[in-house]
């Protein structure tokens, strides 16, 4: 094999759940990509479970939504403090601690899942590949450097111990928390920093599971001398995470498990693992050509919220189209600049706000107890995003607000409704998954868009919006306004009640929000 005829418009580096939705974005978008992965398959311990409505809006677009379990409409998890599973039940906490959950399913098309890492990983897997996608696992980055023209890597297939380089116009660094490719590039990391070193326990548990009759997942056992976590994955596998100070036995760990369990049930012990519980945050999440995405670029811990995965899942959506029109030659390498300003923003409020709630508030300093709670579907579907390819996402916005509390601000995404689109019922967000959109009630805005690189929409003809919620209303623009859309489902750009339809206004706005090549 020359190494010198191996190039990829993309490498990744990661085939974990990041990595491998990188993968899935890029090859559902026609961009060909190389993955590497030093291991041949899942962590035998997934970590990742709970998935928002937000990620399945992505996994939607992609089109394997209806291959993952979404939880039932209306349902919510619950969680209690316990002495044990077995034992005293003192009371029922709230999901969210100090925050009211307020859900009524009218804001996205999509529910949650509750799915296992290992279970959602060979779905992503088998769908990037079917896609096109280059997947290579016993696969090893010995080192990366990077020039103003390329990124070249420096791989080993682990099994042969056969070494080949890879060039690639771009790289993804989806390496994991300990990011050897961050480290080699010098980025920093702020946050609350590391914070404890954490036993987590995989166990089977077939009695245990009679006791989620009663409705509650999660069980936070609070004993004298022994607090620990003690949650289920729903398929007959149960965790029990807790604070170590040192190594622990196999029997040191059986007997608090049943401990945990607070009965004598039989259980077998599947695999264990330790890992540091930290609030870090890269100092930026991009040097030339390589990207950091995931644990790579943000290290937080896990919440109720889903702020891990779901972070970087949603870190690869937004990279993925820009790098699908770069490397297409639609937009200038300039539109790349744009994802460290719009997910650090991001990535630090998230950590901000694992702070301030009570679960973790008591471990960190009085840093964190002014800042504002915002509910978990603010952070996942009212989220602001700010850049300089954004027009109108102005100071005055807060972070982030309940999706109802939006009406088409630039900066927010583009709110779910169902219209009819050629004689179907479908999401207004299926509509906005593909390029640029321009969605107005006014023939004459797409008439001045009829020259541009963009797709059109027209309210009341190409689709129609309910009567009691209509186009005007639903983006704030009233009858005679329009909206751009970006590929990822952001509001780019709203007209001004000033804005005259004109194809020179839109050619300006476009040439800030896409940033065309030539």
């Amino acid at each position: 094999m020359n190494p010198a005829s191996i190039h990829t418009p993309v490498l990744i580096i990661g085939g974990s759940l990041v990595g491998l939705s990188a993968s899935l974005f890029l090859a559902w978008r026609g961009v060909p990509h190389i993955l590497v992965e030093k291991h041949h398959g899942s962590a035998a311990h997934p970590r990742a479970t709970g998935f928002t409505e937000h990620t399945l809006e992505f996994f939607r677009a992609a089109g394997i939504a209806e291959r993952i379990p979404q939880v039932p409409h209306g349902a919510t998890v619950r969680r209690a403090r316990v002495a044990s599973l077995a034992g005293q039940h003192f009371e029922e906490l709230p999901w969210t601690p100090g925050q009211p959950e307020e859900r009524d399913g009218k804001a996205s098309p999509t529910t949650g899942a509750a799915i296992a890492q290992d279970l959602l990983e060979p779905i992503l897997r088998e769908a990037a590949r079917a896609r096109g996608a280059d997947l290579r696992t016993g696969v090893e980055l010995l080192a990366v450097q990077q020039d103003a023209q390329r990124v070249t890597a420096q791989l080993r297939q682990r099994d042969t111990g056969a070494c080949y380089a890879v060039t690639a116009d771009y790289l993804i660094a989806a390496d994991g928390a300990a990011s050897p490719i961050r480290e080699q590039l010098g980025i920093a990391r702020q946050g609350a920093g590391p914070l404890r070193v954490l036993r987590s326990v995989l166990f089977r548990c077939a009695e245990a599971d009679a006791f989620l009759e009663r409705g509650i997942r999660q069980f936070d056992i609070d004993q004298p001398g022994f607090q620990g976590f003690l949650g289920t994955y729903s398929d007959g596998r149960w965790f029990l995470m807790f604070e170590e100070q040192s190594e622990s036995t196999d029997e040191q760990l059986r007997a608090l498990v049943r401990q945990a369990l607070g009965k004598d049930m039989a259980f077998e012990l599947i695999t264990t693992g330790r890992w540091e519980l930290a609030g870090l945050i890269a100092d930026r999440f991009s040097e030339g050509r390589i990207f950091l995405a995931g644990d790579a670029a943000h290290q937080l811990p896990p919440t109720r919220g889903g702020y891990g995965a779901n972070t970087g899942i949603d870190d690869v959506y937004n990279l993925a189209w820009k790098l699908q029109r770069v490397v297409r030659q639609q937009s200038r390498p300039a539109l790349l600049d744009t994802y460290t300003d719009e997910r650090r923003p991001i990535a630090w409020l998230r950590h901000q706000q694992t702070f301030a709630r009570p679960d973790y508030a008591k471990w960190v300093g009085d840093g964190y107890q002014n800042e504002p709670l915002y509910g978990n579907l603010a952070m996942e579907l009212g989220q602001l995003t700010r850049s300089g390819a954004i027009l109108g996402a102005g100071a005055a916005l807060p972070p982030a607000a309940h999706p109802r509390d939006w009406a088409g601000q630039p900066g927010t995404r583009a709110p779910h409704v169902w219209v009819r689109h050629r004689g179907n019922s479908i999401s207004s967000i299926d509509l906005l998954t593909e390029d640029f959109v321009l969605l107005t009630a006014d023939p004459r805005w797409s008439a001045a868009a009829a020259h541009l690189s963009l797709k059109t929409l027209l309210a009341g003809a190409d689709v129609l919006f309910p009567s009691e919620q209509g186009f005007g209303d639903t983006f704030g623009t009233g009858d005679d306004g329009a909206v751009i859309v970006r590929p990822d489902g952001i509001i780019a750009w709203r007209s001004a009640p000033a804005d005259m339809p004109d194809a020179t206004l839109l050619h300006a706005v476009m040439e800030k929000i896409a940033l065309p090549h030539g």
